[in-house]
C-alpha cells in the first residue's frame, strides 16, 4: 500500500517530466557512478555492500533514461586508478561489476559496448565482460557504454597509438602524419568512436571534478553535480538533471 509519502513523490516525478522539452533533451549521457564506499562507510557496512546496492540502481537508471529517449549511456564503473586498490576491496569489485554487466546482457534490452583498457584487467574479466556485450550486438536499443579499467588520459593514449598503427599500415610516413592528422582523425580512433559525445555529463556524490571522464568527449558538454551518492540517485534526481540541462544556452566553447 503506497503512503502518503510515495503518492507525493510520484506526483512530484510526474510533474518534472512533464516540464521536460522533448526536443531539449540530451542524446548521450556520461554518469560517474560515485560514492558508493562512503554510501557503505556511513552504514558501517564494507566496501563491497556500497558497490552492490550501487550495480542494483544501475537497470532502473538505464530505464529512466530509455523512457526519456536518450540514444548513448555512458557508465564509468572502474577507472584505471582504482586498479591500484588493494586485491582485498579490487577482487569482489571486479566481481560485482562481472556480474552487473552479464545481467545487463541478459535483459537484451540495450546494446552493450565495453570501453576502457582491457589489457591491464584479469584475463578471465576481460572475456566475461566482452562476452557479455557480444550477447547484445544485434539489440536495436539504446547503447550502454560500461566503461572500465578507463582513463580518459589512457584513452587517448590509446587512440593516438592505434592513429599510429594505422597510417604504419597505409605505408605513411611520420612527416607525412604530422602534416596531415586532424581532431577528427583522432576521434576516429577513441573508444566511442562513431558516437555522438556526451551532452550531459552527471557525477553522484556532491564531488565537482572530472577524474579524467571521456576527457576529450566531453569538451563541450553540459555538467550536473548531484548530492546523493550513486546508491541513492533516485529517478526524481535524474530529472532535475535532464530540467537543468534543458534550461541551459548550450554554446558549444562559443
Amino acid at each position: 500500500m503506497q503512503t502518503p509519502r510515495d503518492l507525493v513523490y510520484r506526483a512530484y516525478t510526474s510533474s518534472l517530466r512533464r516540464q521536460l522539452p522533448s526536443d531539449q533533451l540530451p542524446r548521450h549521457i556520461g554518469v560517474m557512478l560515485d560514492g558508493n564506499r562512503r554510501w557503505a562507510r556511513e552504514r558501517g557496512a564494507g566496501s563491497a555492500e556500497g558497490h552492490r546496492a550501487g550495480a542494483e540502481n544501475i537497470a532502473p537508471f538505464l530505464g529512466w533514461c530509455q523512457e526519456a529517449g536518450v540514444e548513448v549511456v555512458t557508465l564509468w564503473l572502474l577507472s584505471t586508478d582504482n586498479l591500484n586498490r588493494p586485491a582485498a576491496e579490487l577482487e569482489p569489485l571486479l566481481d560485482i561489476i562481472e556480474k552487473v554487466v552479464e545481467d545487463l546482457a541478459a535483459r537484451q534490452c540495450w546494446r552493450m559496448h565495453v570501453v576502457g583498457a582491457l589489457d591491464l584487467l584479469p584475463e578471465a574479466t576481460a572475456g566475461t565482460l566482452q562476452a557479455a556485450a557480444a550477447r547484445t550486438a544485434e539489440v536495436d536499443g539504446m547503447v550502454v557504454n560500461v566503461a572500465i579499467g578507463y582513463g580518459g588520459r589512457r584513452e587517448i593514449a590509446d587512440a593516438v597509438r592505434s592513429l599510429l598503427r594505422h597510417a604504419a599500415d597505409r605505408g605513411a610516413t611520420l612527416e607525412e602524419l604530422a602534416r596531415s592528422v586532424s581532431t577528427e582523425d583522432i576521434a576516429e580512433h577513441l573508444y566511442t568512436k562513431g558516437q555522438p559525445d556526451p551532452d550531459l555529463v552527471i557525477r553522484t556524490s556532491g564531488e565537482q571534478r572530472l577524474g579524467g571522464f571521456l576527457l576529450w568527449q566531453s569538451a563541450h558538454s553540459e555538467y550536473y553535480f548531484c548530492e546523493a551518492y550513486w546508491p541513492d540517485f533516485r529517478k526524481v534526481d535524474f530529472l532535475r538533471a535532464l530540467r537543468s540541462y534543458a534550461e541551459r544556452e548550450r554554446r558549444f566553447g562559443t
